[in-house]
């Protein structure tokens, strides 16, 4: 019997010491966790743990390829590649109208129509006989475009040109057409020289511009003539919104100067009069 109850004390005995080893490691759990210390401690060791797990599982990303951007996509579009799509002039006004003094014709200054308008123009008249009400034999020329050399039309006039005895216009004259047509830079409508200098109507246009040198109709021997820009094909003019600097950012030149300075510049100094002969 005495060994019996203390095979049953044991037991007895285990239990509560059990229990309050339970107890103090339940409350050192707490007392760390509730540490600042220890809480760091217990987050850093977590997301390390999760970190190895997750390098485990997933490989680390290749970096992203350096992103560059095209030159072409800030650059002003060169204005000489126009001519590739697009009917544009490749002279100036005070190009021309130089090249028409250099050829003897007295051409006006390029300059402001009027004091109030924003128009520019350069112009030879010539009267050589006249009656009571009207010339009834001049020349005039009119070279017409705005304030930074850009030309608009180019218009004459003939009344009782002077002609030789094949019917064929003076060469004086003639000379005049020869060089707005040359330095046009047009060679499609080189061949209308023909027909002005025999005094046949001719009427052309062709990719986006136009040539005319017809009779008055109320006088056979009075003549107009009208050079100029017809950009009417839908796809020439989504050529000339591209082209135009008007929807590009202005760029500067090392001296500061601005962009439509430097398109100015080009339009005066044109390279037109390599086409000229």
């Amino acid at each position: 019997m005495p060994s019996n109850h203390g095979w049953l004390l044991w037991p007895a005995l285990l239990i509560p010491i059990l229990l309050l080893a339970g107890i103090v490691a339940y409350y050192r759990e707490i007392r760390h966790v509730d540490d600042p210390a220890g809480l760091l401690e217990h987050q850093i060791l977590n997301k390390t743990d999760q970190s190895s797990r997750t390098a485990l599982d997933t490989a680390a990303p290749s970096p992203l390829p350096p992103i560059t951007v095209s030159r072409h996509l800030t650059e002003v579009p060169k204005l000489e590649l126009a001519s590739q799509f697009l009917r544009r002039w490749l002279v100036s006004g005070p190009n021309i109208c130089g090249g028409l003094r250099e050829a003897g014709i007295e051409m006006s200054e390029w300059k402001a129509a009027s004091m109030r308008n924003r128009n520019y123009e350069c112009y030879f008249q010539r009267i050589y006989e006249r009656d009571e009400v009207r010339p009834i034999s001049s020349t005039f020329v009119k070279v017409r475009g705005n304030e930074i050399g850009e030309i608009l039309e180019i218009r004459a006039k003939i009344i009782g040109p002077k002609t030789d005895a094949q019917g064929h216009l003076a060469p004086a004259v003639l000379r005049i057409f020869e060089i707005i047509v040359k330095r046009a830079c047009w060679p499609d409508f080189g061949d209308a020289l023909t027909s002005i200098q025999n005094l046949s109507d001719v009427e052309y246009e062709r990719f986006g511009a136009y040539l005319t040198f017809t009779r008055d109709a109320g006088s056979e021997n009075s003549f107009n003539f009208a050079l100029g820009i017809k950009a009417t094909s839908a796809s020439q003019m989504r050529t000339k919104a591209y082209f135009s600097t008007d929807r590009w950012l202005v760029t500067r030149t090392p001296r500061s100067v601005p962009a439509n300075f430097g398109l100015m510049d080009r339009l005066v100094t044109s390279p037109s009069a390599n086409c000229a002969q």
